[in-house]
């Protein structure tokens, strides 16, 4: 059972931060989910979130390089599922990303769910806030077809949108296709549609309009809110833009297949559980 911690002065928020990262990468190393960490911050904000998932990076990412950020909450409907009007972010590594078909290891997830995204690569940095559309069209380099493993340390996805960022943005792992497009090429990302297969049937559809009205709208609503916290996004970096459609749990041994009009298709295929 989770101790309630009610942080009056800093040394005690301080206090309860940690124990709420202990607590995530306990859940992460012994591969048995958590109980909710709002158990243990009952008035935790969302700033406490993010200053929890800085904490979990600092404490477990100092051999991994960082790669990319993810976008979640993008969908209206989410967004009213979990009482808030904001998306939120989370951080990629490179030991998250796998390649088209590669065998995604199931040992390494808890509670995975997949989503069909379109992921951003940035050729240029991109400014100090504010940052307009433009900016973000004209830094981007090639957008392709993504599949983002999403995964919860939260046991039974009993998530609010306190514990989500606390968790990375219940970050797992994610899948990159290899036919990366300009957006010169593509007529409207808005009007894309998205079809996410297990086996040939269809397990999730949608387009480019579930994703803040537009992908390239949470692109612009991530580059201004990581810049206003010192962070801002750099030449090379993968965004993942937001899902186009409902989430889908996985089943071990299973491929499953996302095709988003004028991107092609990705794939990511689980092994068995050891």
């Amino acid at each position: 059972m989770s101790t309630v911690i009610s942080p009056g002065t800093s040394t005690e928020r301080q206090r309860a931060l940690d124990a709420a990262a202990t607590q995530l990468i306990d859940a992460a190393s012994n591969a048995t989910p958590c109980r909710p960490l709002r158990e243990m911050l009952p008035d935790g904000t969302l700033d406490d979130g993010y200053a929890i998932q800085q904490l979990v990076h600092a404490r477990t990412s100092s051999a991994r390089r960082q790669v990319g950020r993810k976008i979640g909450l993008t969908s209206a409907a989410v967004q009213q599922q979990m009482g808030v009007d904001t998306p939120d972010f989370g951080v990629l590594f490179a030991d998250m990303a796998f390649g088209d078909s590669e065998p995604v290891p199931m040992d390494r997830l808890l509670q995975p769910r997949v989503e069909a995204e379109v992921a951003f690569v940035l050729g240029n940095d991109l400014p100090e806030h504010p940052v307009t559309t433009t900016e973000v069209l004209r830094a981007t380099d090639f957008v392709v077809a993504a599949i983002e493993i999403v995964d919860s340390r939260v046991e039974n996805w009993d998530i609010s949108i306190f514990d989500t960022v606390a968790d990375n943005a219940s970050s797992g792992l994610f899948v990159v296709g290899g036919s990366p497009r300009s957006l010169r090429d593509i007529d409207d990302l808005r009007t894309a549609e998205m079809t996410l297969t297990c086996n040939g049937a269809v397990s999730s559809s949608g387009t480019g309009a579930a994703c803040l009205g537009h992908p390239v709208n949470a692109v612009v609503w991530l580059a201004n809110v990581v810049a206003e916290r010192g962070a801002p996004l750099r030449a090379g970096e993968v965004i993942l833009s937001g899902s186009l459609g409902p989430l889908v749990p996985v089943e071990p041994g299973e491929t499953y297949e996302a095709t988003i009009e004028g991107l092609g298709s990705v794939r990511a295929a689980f092994t068995e559980r050891s």
